[in-house]
């Protein structure tokens, strides 16, 4: 199915099962621990090895020298891969750095070694036997220093400049020129990386938790040499990944190159410690921001610098992104530049770009009003566009900043904001609110979904899509009951993949939008296959309650498939309406922290998100993912940082011991409101992406809440009480 115009009525708009707050009809699996994660699959191989990974403990170098005698003579270990003995081994197109390392070595715990034994624990102790001698490079793993070093990333588009920034910054009566700094970020997730291995002949399967199943299959093909056909990943079940498993990682592929080394299936799974570095995480970025304003308020200039590092050939955090989108100002200037750090691999984490970009920009704009004497929410409302600012041809195809944000500020009691900061006491506390933009880019690409219906009438979905813990499930069982117009007990959906047909996978907010949009084309090529064959005008026929009707004849679905069934396969292909039109999500965040006045203590009191991202396809689940954003958000502002050791290049805190998260009594009271909207513009479903939108301004609300709460503007994430305590208000 070709998507070229806007969606007009179809079967989508009953709204019988779509947009119905629906429990995930996995719930029952994961909640009993039924549900096959990939390193707990016992139904698929027979008496697996297990695989152990030795991780380089330099950031930058050569292996001079590796003693493996003693790791391959211990108890129970049935092979030693290295670099050496692996063979040729290729580099797949989304991997900045090699997957085994040896003789040189990109970053700390790259893995240089994978110990396959009988048992788990005899697999670790003879890890511990291997004996390696490195010669070291000099490293630059700061930041702020190489900074100066840097240049404008090779691909994409680094720099953006629309009029005379220069000027009309210099001769604007108001101005503002802020450095925010926000450091990397783990994806921390619940599952760690993990895989089982299994060669059959030449044909390699392989269970694991991947985010993008066809990247997974490309890469892992590429890297080890052999055709895209041979290999099959797996991966119905992900514990969290957002953006940490989107692409091949070690585990796969150290558990396909042990199991053809032991020649039997073998499971690898990353130890805690050596997740952090050795896979990808949120680069630390270096923003400057500048604003140009008249006295009125209006912005006439902006400008967004961004500074991040990576290992070579990796990409810059696209922390301007959001910038070049969000307010309107005739004259505006972005640019990133991308500095080389012998540190791990630095990418995608939930919501790129924006997240790390929100909080400089959400927080430098309620700089910019406070300077101006305006309400943070009504200077954005003044500066609000609705066409893209770089473009103003292109429109945006549905833009609601200014009801989220009139919306959120009625609910959250916004009038009573006292605007002077360090002035509200509740008891102990000095108590303050702060808000911000949320904005998030919602892109759509090609999905693919197979789609049949059985003699009994059941209807079954197949598609190589993914369910992070996202509801994937249930919105495609939705999309399908509702076109087909079963119940949603009468649909199997079956996910994650190889063998099924590609979909876009869970990821940049595209996910839920596009991949039910694939699975929507294969059910009406399944209602205009089943009409063809009753011999009904496919554009004068109904399903519903599992009937097919055409005038005054009814046949169930059931008789109309017969007893072979019918099975048909389709896809999404977007033309250029997303082009023409611009796709985006928008939102408003509102926070209120209390401040210990004593110890500087910070403590969410509540949050509310109002979100305008198309139609909600089931706001239950929709709700989960911007609550669990909203988390991850208050975390990036208050805790969230990896510990960067500058001499030897490498994360200190590398464990949930060391790298704190939110826990239940951080995040108290979280609201949600979505605003009743569809855009038919963006597919057939008239949906957007909400996961990314959750998080994206959170952090930037937070900081203005601890502003308005103590007179204290702390621009160096994240915000903790050592940079409070110097500058707190006197305790009266």
């Amino acid at each position: 199915m070709k998507f070229d115009t806007p969606a007009g009525i179809n079967p989508i708009d009953q709204l019988k099962v779509v947009g119905k707050p629906t429990d995930r009809i996995e719930g029952p699996l994961k909640t009993t621990g039924t549900a096959p994660y990939a390193y707990e699959r016992h139904d698929v191989v027979r008496d697996p090895a297990y695989g152990y990974v030795v991780g380089s403990s330099i950031a930058r170098g050569r292996i001079d020298k590796i003693d493996l005698y003693d790791a391959r003579n211990a108890p129970g270990v049935l092979a030693v891969v290295t670099a050496a003995n692996a063979g040729p081994l290729g580099k797949g197109s989304r991997n900045a750095a090699k997957l085994l390392g040896g003789p040189e070595i990109d970053h700390y715990h790259q893995a240089i070694a994978l110990i396959v034994a009988e048992t788990f624990e005899q697999a670790r102790a003879a890890a511990q036997l291997v004996r390696v001698q490195y010669a070291r490079s000099r490293l630059s793993s700061d930041l702020s220093l190489a900074r100066h070093g840097a240049t404008p990333p090779g691909s994409g588009k680094p720099d953006t400049a629309v009029g005379d920034f220069a000027g009309a910054y210099a001769n604007a009566p108001v101005q503002l020129d802020v450095t925010y700094t926000t450091p990397g970020h783990a994806h921390a997730m619940m599952e760690p990386h993990a895989s089982i291995a299994a060669w059959d002949g030449d044909q390699l399967t392989v269970w694991t938790s991947n985010q993008m199943i066809d990247w997974g299959v490309g890469d892992l093909a590429t890297t080890l040499g052999i055709p895209k056909q041979n290999v099959r990943l797996v991966s119905p079940y992900i514990g969290g990944g957002f953006g940490g498993k989107l692409f091949l990682r070690a585990d796969a592929l150290l558990a396909a190159l042990g199991a053809r080394a032991a020649g039997r299936a073998v499971k690898v799974a990353l130890p805690r410690p050596l997740l952090f570095n050795n896979t990808t995480h949120r680069p630390a970025t270096i923003q400057r921001i500048r604003l140009g304003a008249s006295t009125d308020g209006k912005l006439s200039a902006i400008g967004h610098e961004s500074w991040s590092g990576n290992v070579p050939g990796g990409r810059p955090e696209l922390a301007v992104q959001q910038t070049r989108l969000l307010y309107a100002a005739p004259n505006r200037l972005t640019s990133m530049r991308l500095a080389t750090v012998d540190l791990p691999e630095g990418n995608a984490m939930r919501a790129p770009g924006e997240a790390p970009g929100l909080m400089a920009l959400e927080a430098a704009i309620d700089e910019m009003a406070e300077k101006l004497g305006l309400d943070p929410i009504e200077f954005r409302v003044l500066n609000d566009t609705q066409v893209d600012p770089e473009d103003p041809k292109r429109p945006f195809s549905q833009r609601r900043l200014i009801e989220c944000l009139r919306l959120g500020a009625e609910r959250f009691g916004w009038n009573r904001r006292n605007p002077k900061p360090a002035q509200v006491r509740d008891g102990r506390w000095l108590v303050g609110v702060g808000v911000a933009a949320a904005f998030r880019n919602s892109p759509v690409q090609k999905s693919a979904a197979r789609v049949g219906i059985d003699s009994q009438g059941i209807v079954t979905v197949e598609t190589d899509m993914t369910d992070i813990g996202t509801g994937s499930y249930t919105i495609i069982a939705q999309t399908a009951a509702e076109t087909m117009g079963v119940a949603l007990d009468r649909v199997i959906v079956r996910l994650g993949d190889s063998r099924f047909p590609v979909s876009a996978g869970s990821g940049g907010q595209w996910g839920a939008n596009s991949s039910t949009a694939g699975v929507y084309a294969a059910c009406m090529k399944l209602r205009q296959t089943l009409a063809d064959k009753l011999g009904f005008d496919a554009q004068k026929t109904s399903f519903s309650d599992g009937e097919i009707r055409s005038g005054k004849q009814r046949v169930t679905l059931a008789k109309a498939a017969g007893e072979s069934g019918i099975v048909v396969e389709d896809s999404i292909e977007f033309g250029e309406l997303s082009k023409q039109q611009q796709l985006s999500t928008f939102g408003a965040h509102f926070v209120e922290v209390g401040v210990d006045a004593a110890t500087a203590e910070i403590r969410i009191r509540r949050m509310l998100a109002v979100c305008a991202a198309g139609r909600i396809l089931n706001p239950k689940s929709a709700r989960s993912q911007v609550i669990g954003a909203m988390t991850m958000g208050a975390g990036a502002a208050l805790m969230e940082e990896l510990a960067v050791d500058k001499r030897l290049g490498f994360f200190v805190n590398h464990d949930l011991a060391g790298y704190e998260v939110p826990v239940h009594a951080d995040i108290p009271h979280q609201d949600v409101i979505f605003l009743d909207e569809t855009d038919p513009v963006s597919s057939p479903m008239k949906a957007k992406g909400v996961g990314e939108l959750g998080i994206c301004g959170v952090a930037a609300a937070v900081a203005n809440a601890v502003y308005n709460a103590t007179g204290i503007r702390v621009r160096d994430y994240p915000i903790t009480l050592d940079k409070l305590l110097k500058q707190m208000p006197a305790i009266v």
